[in-house]
């Protein structure tokens, strides 16, 4: 049987790349640059399968320039909030993604970066760096423990409770805001307490570590008015989508010190960071960090070939995506 063409978007992990090679007529990316909109048009032409990243927006121009023979698009990655996943399905073209690998890996970050603010750990180091510390003083770089303060988690999905487990064992009352209520013995065992109200919960927590997809409903979903519900003492953690949060009002209220600090691993406009963040000492900027091991690369990898070459072979793809209802 002709092997179909996938057309890779960005360079992957050595061993997915060659294990594609070795079952598709796969075409990589000789130098990893996100592709443009015209180059997406370009590969959707020609391609049986198209393996994008979060960096290539694959809108319903893309879509519509892709030729009869373009049926799969196999996402590398677990967000599909850059493809229009609707236009897809309606000119007969699935889509996949590649979930429930990132979740160890992201709580993970997302624990260094709720330690880092309120520890000013970046500060400390920035210090050290320029040659400025004078050594140790009763007063000086002091921070805030995490131990006893409440964590508010916004989205309590497999990340908010792998982020749960782990707080815990950091001393921190968990608490969240999801869609819908967890099982109750999901909640014991996290001993989590639920707020149907984002509006009730942000003001009484110290904490806020934001879990939520990037969606239109979530779009903003931290806006300038829901901000200023915070306490001045309370920091935010953002490892989800930059969307999530109306990053003008926050700068402006970490500028002023109305919160007290923040950890962004993602950014609305990536990879562009608002420049007003950049002058504030009371903010840590990673560049999209919380998925980047070794191990979660390769797994991610592997469920793209195991849903190209499942649906190559006639079969429903295990990691499907439908369009949001």
């Amino acid at each position: 049987m002709k092997k179909p063409v996938v057309i890779v978007t960005r360079r992957l992990p050595e061993s997915i790349e060659t294990r594609m090679k070795e079952l598709f007529d796969a075409r990589l990316s000789p130098d990893d640059h996100a592709m443009t909109a015209q180059e997406l048009c370009d590969a959707a032409r020609v391609a049986d399968v198209l393996v994008p990243t979060i960096t290539e927006v694959i809108d319903a121009r893309v879509i519509a320039a892709a030729g009869p023979q373009l049926k799969l698009i196999a996402n590398f990655g677990s967000g599909t909030d850059h493809i229009d996943v609707a236009a897809a399905q309606a000119k007969g073209i699935t889509v996949t993604n590649t979930p429930d690998v990132l979740t160890e890996d992201t709580a993970e970050m997302t624990m260094a970066l709720l330690l880092s603010v309120p520890r000013r750990l970046i500060e400390g180091d920035r210090l050290v760096r320029a040659g400025k510390w004078s050594g140790w003083g009763p007063t000086a770089m002091l921070g805030s423990r995490v131990s006893g303060k409440r964590l508010g988690i916004i989205g309590m999905g497999r990340i908010g409770q792998a982020v749960a487990e782990r707080a815990r064992g950091f001393g921190m009352s968990i608490h969240y805001h999801n869609r819908r209520r967890l099982h109750p013995s999901v909640e014991d065992s996290l001993e989590a307490t639920y707020w149907d109200s984002l509006d009730q919960m942000l003001p009484r927590m110290d904490v806020i570590s934001i879990h939520c997809p990037g969606t239109p409903q979530t779009h903003h979903l931290l806006s300038a008015e829901r901000l200023k519900l915070l306490r001045p003492t309370s920091y935010i953690v953002n490892t989800a989508r930059g969307s999530v949060i109306d990053e003008d009002a926050l700068a402006e209220m970490l500028a002023s010190r109305r919160i007290a600090g923040a950890a962004l691993d993602v950014f609305q406009n990536e990879p562009l960071v608002n420049p007003k963040f950049l002058a504030l000492d009371n903010v840590v900027l990673m560049p999209h960090l919380g998925a980047a091991t070794v191990e979660a690369r390769n797994e991610m990898g592997q469920k793209v070939l195991i849903n190209i070459k499942t649906f190559s072979d006639g079969h429903r793809p295990p990691d499907r995506v439908l369009p949001n209802a």
